[in-house]
């Protein structure tokens, strides 16, 4: 059989003068000329950094990547792309998402790499890779970085979502500034990403049961040490996938989606996985919209037990068997003939999990929740939909009227939620705009705004909140997220009034504000046109090119991808 010509030999394999700068300059780090002999080439997109402290053990973890890429016969070589650390960027780290995704496109396709091994952990570095990845097309899989250990806090699990109860325990004095401190301390006490079902697990979840990493990938723990192990795995396997050609087209089907979505909601992901799923499809070339999202959730239960939605943490799915225990759970909705990154389809890869916790990861037919997924809400305040997680919503507050009470944008809130004076109830609708793709712009995690104070010292701990932000995944509440259009595109969002009435009703999926749509068109007729406040730099291009988020909040000049074929010699 002939042998395959690697793509790395468009550089390494080149005689004369341009063959020459592309060896010379590589061999002052010592690697020897057989190396550049028709060797896989194997590029480690590392998204390592200090400032995102989910990733700041990614250095290490490179290692155990390179010892499996070195076993399986390929030269691996670490590269770095801007990193995404969710706890320090303002204003948002989504508004760079798609600026890492160029990043990792271009520097994937620019250099001489046969395959691509993508670390990622805190929330957005998974997306961003992924969908850079997607447009490139190269042979290429995913591993995570894990999850911290659980906190433990006065003889008690805690996590992520807890600062949501910290907080609003502060605001009405049922916790100290020194009990705060002490909780600071115990919450972060190892390596990894948030403990809980947040983004940055649900993006893991996502990456798993689309096949584009190794089985168990999502739940083992950052500090165990068996993430090094899967790590090493990892980095033998895409060796084998460059022979193989196996890219991620090849297993990023439809039916991969509908399995994520699925698992989604099994799980209690995140609000966020709607949009980065919808633009991963938009990249890959799959055909998905908003309606799928509750489409392919309905019927499935939530049988893994996690906050933000449940009891436990990440390091107990792990033990309870991970991800593949409970996509066997669910096995009967699941496309289980889909390939895998192994090589193997999904059920060759789940039909010996075993499910070691039924307190962790429930039956399907004892779930935790009957309730779970995402439902998309339509109606004229949404004409183009909005979401809302049913499994961290109150359940009397699934069907609710009431008066809205209005903050134009996110200063607006915080000079206003704590005023005595507010005029607000505990049957009122906390509205805020101008938080979306464009109005913000990036659209922050502040969807599950902090209720006014003169309530939380009333007892009352959830209300009805809607926004065209979103939430955070550690987040919880019923939540109305990623209105669309925004307010910003001057919609009937944009035109909505302190006291106007607001209906929600998840059973039907409806969302609609009780004001006629003649005074809604006159209301919006006197709004001027929204304008680009920023005249220069990556802000200005976000603003001009950026999508709803009923689309992924993708730039529309990225939809698709380029390949990997470069048409021009750098010499």
């Amino acid at each position: 059989m002939k042998e395959k010509i690697l793509r790395s030999q468009q550089w390494f394999g080149k005689k004369g003068k341009d063959g020459f700068i592309y060896r010379a300059w590589m061999k002052n780090q010592g690697i020897p000329a057989d190396e550049f002999q028709n060797k896989p080439v194997i590029g480690i997109c590392n998204t390592w950094s200090e400032l995102t402290p989910c990733n700041a053990h990614f250095r290490e973890l490179a290692e155990s990547v390179k010892r499996g890429i070195i076993e399986a016969g390929g030269l691996p070589l670490e590269f770095p792309v801007m990193s995404l650390g969710e706890t320090l960027i303002k204003p948002t780290a989504m508004l760079y998402r798609n600026l890492v995704s160029m990043d990792v496109e271009e520097s994937i396709r620019a250099n001489p790499l046969d395959g691509v091994v993508l670390m990622c952990g805190c929330d957005k570095t998974t997306p961003a890779l992924v969908m850079g990845a997607c447009s490139v097309d190269l042979p290429a899989i995913v591993i995570s970085g894990g999850a911290m250990l659980t906190g433990k806090y006065e003889g008690r699990d805690i996590g992520t979502s807890d600062i949501w109860r910290f907080s609003e325990n502060i605001r009405s004095g049922l916790m100290t500034e020194d009990e705060l401190n002490v909780a600071e301390a115990a919450m972060c006490r190892s390596r990894g990403h948030c403990a809980v079902m947040g983004t940055a697990s649900s993006m893991a979840c996502m990456v798993e049961s689309l096949g584009i990493s190794l089985p168990g990938n999502a739940a083992i723990p950052a500090a165990d040490s068996n993430r090094k192990v899967l790590a090493q795995l990892t980095g033998r396997r895409i060796v084998e996938m460059v022979k193989e050609n196996v890219t991620f087209s090849s297993i990023l089907t439809r039916q991969a989606f509908e399995n994520a979505i699925k698992v989604n909601a099994a799980v209690g992901g995140s609000t966020n996985f709607v949009i980065h799923l919808l633009a991963i499809a938009g990249r890959v070339g799959v055909p998905l919209t908003l309606d799928d999202f509750d489409k392919y959730s309905n019927g499935i239960p939530l049988v893994a037990n996690l906050q933000p939605s449940g009891k436990y943490f990440m390091e107990d799915l792990y033990y309870a068997g991970g991800i593949p225990a409970v996509m066997k759970e669910i096995m009967k909705s699941l496309n289980t003939e889909c390939i895998t990154a192994n090589g193997k389809t999904i059920l060759d890869n789940i039909k010996d999990a075993k499910n070691w916790n039924k307190e962790v990861i429930a039956e399907v037919a004892a779930p935790f929740n009957k309730s779970s997924g995402i439902v998309v809400l339509k109606g004229n305040l949404c004409e183009n939909g909005s979401i809302i997680k049913p499994s961290a919503a109150s359940q009397k507050l699934m069907k609710h009227k009431g008066k809205a009470v209005v903050f134009e944008n996110i200063e607006d809130y915080k000079a206003r939620i704590n005023d005595p004076l507010l005029d607000v109830d505990e049957n009122s609708v906390l509205v805020l705009k101008n938080v979306g793709p464009k109005g913000y712009p990036g659209m922050p995690e502040v969807g599950n705004m902090g209720l006014p104070t003169k309530l939380l010292l009333k007892g009352v701990t959830d209300m009805v909140r809607i926004s065209d932000g979103r939430m955070s995944g550690t987040g919880f509440g019923t939540v109305v997220l990623h209105v669309s259009p925004e307010a910003a595109e001057n919609g009937n969002f944009a035109v909505v009034e302190n006291g106007d009435m607001i209906e929600l009703d998840v059973e039907k999926k409806l969302l609609n504000v009780v004001v006629d749509q003649a005074e809604l068109d006159r209301r919006k007729s006197v709004l001027k046109p929204f304008e680009n406040s920023f005249k220069r730099g990556y802000a200005y291009l976000f603003v001009q090119h950026v999508e709803q988020a009923n689309v992924g909040v993708d730039f529309d000049f990225l939809k698709g991808g380029s390949g990997s074929e470069v048409s021009r010699d750098s010499h």
